[in-house]
């Protein structure tokens, strides 16, 4: 029996997925448990793996394809089996037997897209990844045959016909890709071979090289934009004595693995006194949406993680009611899920302040970016070296404040960023409480 395998909704917020990468493709027996194709989020990277065993018998996405949740993505059933009734929209051409190889491959020659027959701006259908290699590489669009769902030309048709030795010029691509039509050069394609190299090659100075954007990128450009562009924000900056809190995390590094405890970093003891502190401060511990500031009762802070694919912001939920060392435990799973990239969209929403720190890079002062809805985050700076009036030295550690003036005025956010340096200077006290 076939089965039609769909794009799964990873989270209540997400509507749809991008394809990054297929494991299997059309033709190719699959067993349960086999992973299918790779897929990402705005946020986070996923592999689907098959529920069924058989032979996957038709494929309606490609690599790149953003591809809406609950969608089809393939058919997998067995060798022969009438796949008419799961094919979208029930198209009878859609549904017909498939042609021979033969056949079908001079039907796809004949496209436009392979002969270079274009009709003045009509779209080229191509996944965003061919189109970047075809860009890159300046191949002879004229010669890529299309394999794609719907004739749609991918990223292998493009090196199919880069092997073969088809080259044009950058101009020539962009012309193609805009819907102009473009001259077949008569030449095999060894004659289109490069120009022997002169003597003293010049140096193009403008050479780079063009990345397109991620989905995550994209999601985080989004986010940011709307957040400069949307709030009224200003940040406060402040500096608090952070010697009784590096002795306390010295004495933990000496003894926290004969009591069994994680180890504890400065940034896990800054959540700690932030999810202590937001509870007296409920105007920061909030959010503002279509006119309505919502104030929590309890803390769930985000915690900006630095990763390949870009900053993601896990949520450690009820932050308020853990204690230091399941804080440091928290941390350092989200931090870990955050780099696999096996974080949900769930884990990342529902934040109600955020914290992040480039103290470990050296920066002494910075204005951080608001997570919307949220209206406040804290940025957590470098410990410096300060003079005191007497003469003696002592470490301080920075805070940096970017609050929502919509929702906060200024005076209560700097009490709670003064009551958060008190609670950090004194944290042996706080921890008594």
């Amino acid at each position: 029996m076939a089965n039609l395998v769909i794009m799964p909704r990873q989270g209540q917020s997400v509507e749809s997925c991008i394809i990054t990468a297929w494991h299997k493709k059309k033709g190719d027996k699959v067993a349960e448990g086999d992973i299918i194709y790779s897929y990402e989020t705005d946020k986070s990277a996923f592999d689907e793996p098959s529920l069924y065993s058989g032979t996957i018998l038709e494929v309606f996405a490609a690599e790149g394809d953003v591809v809406p949740c609950l969608d089809p993505v393939c058919i997998i059933g067995e060798e022969g089996e009438d796949i008419s009734a799961l094919i979208p929209g029930g198209a009878a051409e859609e549904a017909a037997p498939e042609v021979k190889a033969e056949e079908k491959k001079e039907e796809v020659v004949a496209a436009p897209v392979a002969t270079g027959e274009v009709v003045k701006g009509e779209r080229v259908k191509i996944s965003p990844r061919a189109k970047a290699l075809s860009l890159k590489t300046g191949v002879d669009m004229t010669k890529v045959v299309p394999t794609g769902p719907h004739g749609r030309i991918i990223e292998r048709d493009i090196n199919l016909a880069l092997d073969a030795g088809y080259r044009a010029s950058s101009a020539a691509v962009e012309a193609f890709l805009r819907g102009e039509a473009v001259e077949v050069p008569e030449e095999a394609p060894e004659a289109v071979a490069p120009a022997a190299p002169v003597a003293a090659a010049a140096v193009n100075f403008a050479e780079c090289e063009e990345v397109p954007m991620s989905g995550v990128r994209r999601a985080i450009s989004r986010s940011m934009h709307a957040s400069l562009s949307e709030m009224a924000q200003l940040t406060l900056n402040a500096s608090f004595d952070a010697t009784k809190l590096m002795a306390y995390r010295a004495s933990l590094k000496a003894g926290a693995e004969a009591l069994g405890l994680p180890k504890i970093s400065l940034n896990d003891m800054v959540f700690f006194a932030v999810s202590r502190t937001l509870l007296k401060h409920p105007d920061v511990n909030a959010t503002l949406k279509d006119d309505v500031i919502r104030k929590y009762k309890h803390a769930n802070i985000g915690l900006a993680v630095d990763t390949e694919r870009g900053l993601l912001v896990p949520t450690i939920f009820g932050a308020d009611t853990l204690s230091l060392a399941e804080i440091s435990k928290a941390n350092k799973e989200a931090a870990g899920k955050a780099r696999e990239g096996t974080l949900t969209p769930d884990e990342m929403s529902g934040g109600t302040f955020t914290i992040t720190n480039l103290g470990s890079l050296g920066i002494e002062s910075f204005t951080p970016v608001i997570n919307p809805p949220q209206v406040a985050i804290l940025g957590v700076c470098a410990i410096t070296q300060r003079l005191k009036a007497d003469g003696s030295v002592y470490s301080a550690m920075g805070l940096s404040l970017t609050f929502d003036h919509r929702a906060i005025d200024g005076a209560p956010a700097a009490r709670f960023l003064k009551d958060l340096a008190t609670a950090l200077e004194n944290f042996d006290i706080l921890l008594a409480q």
